[in-house]
């Protein structure tokens, strides 16, 4: 079923964005100490690898209550990134979406259904293409583990870490997602904005244009809706030990988690 999501949203101020990504900074320190790592541990902020176990193996580290922002780029990342422009064309839709917009903010506000239209096009080519669980699992991988060079997501959840292995986590993505567009919900709105990844009939996932102004205006953003996707983890993969009683390790991440 195709929903709409065009309703607008107010952005975060910037007080509220550093907010969120301390917390994102507070929860990999803390899941960083839960494994045995120094306290003063220190990770690249600007990188996928939130904590790097002592395996030396890389976690995405994600908390939050309501959204985990994925990516945020813009036009040089899908065309300088080997990863993206070989992507079964995914990449260069992307690209081509940005492109739709005037490089001057100024002129996409004189005229911005016609920047909206143009949109429409390469956002319903990227949605068919993703329809593909080859190409759907190729994006997972890329946005959330930088093409393999992350390997777990660990999610903070009521108070604990729950370490999933990069594999099964495409996987069921993969296997479990419905890929659309967005609908107009109102008069005036214009449809196939975003393309939307489903489960259970609801948003798990909304990949879209952010051009409400500068410095984000002709980026693209992709989010998570974390109750959608703790709903996915935990449905589909049941099994799971507790490395201790802060770290809870799941299906195939067993046979490597901990072994250190």
């Amino acid at each position: 079923m195709e929903v709409n999501n065009s309703r607008k949203k107010r952005a975060l101020s910037r007080e509220d964005a550093r907010l969120v990504r301390q917390r994102g900074y507070d929860d990999a320190l803390e899941f960083a100490n839960a494994i045995g790592l120094d306290k003063d541990y220190k990770n690249d902020r600007l990188a996928k690898k939130d904590v790097i176990d002592p395996s030396g193996d890389a976690h995405s580290v994600k908390g939050g209550v309501k959204k985990w922002q994925v990516f945020l780029y813009s036009l040089t990342r899908f065309t300088e990134d080997d990863s993206w422009v070989v992507m079964n064309g995914i990449g260069e839709l992307l690209a081509n979406c940005i492109k739709c917009f005037p490089p001057n903010i100024e002129d996409y506000k004189r005229d911005k259904l016609s920047a909206k239209n143009k949109l429409r096009i390469h956002m319903v080519a990227i949605a068919e293409k993703l329809k593909s669980k080859h190409r759907l699992r190729a994006f997972f991988n890329k946005s959330l583990f930088n093409g393999g060079e992350v390997d777990y997501l660990t999610v903070k959840h009521e108070g604990k870490f729950h370490v999933f292995l990069n594999k099964d986590v495409i996987d069921v993505m993969a296997d479990n997602l419905e890929v659309c567009n967005s609908l107009a919900r109102k008069k005036g709105d214009i449809p196939e904005q975003k393309v939307l990844f489903r489960y259970n009939s609801k948003n798990l996932g909304e990949l879209e244009m952010r051009n409400e102004g500068y410095p984000h205006y002709r980026e693209i953003r992709f989010n998570m809706i974390k109750p959608v996707v703790i709903n996915l983890l935990f449905t589909k993969m049941t099994k799971f030990t507790f490395y201790n009683d802060k770290v809870l390790v799941y299906e195939n991440a067993n046979k490597k988690f901990g072994r250190w």
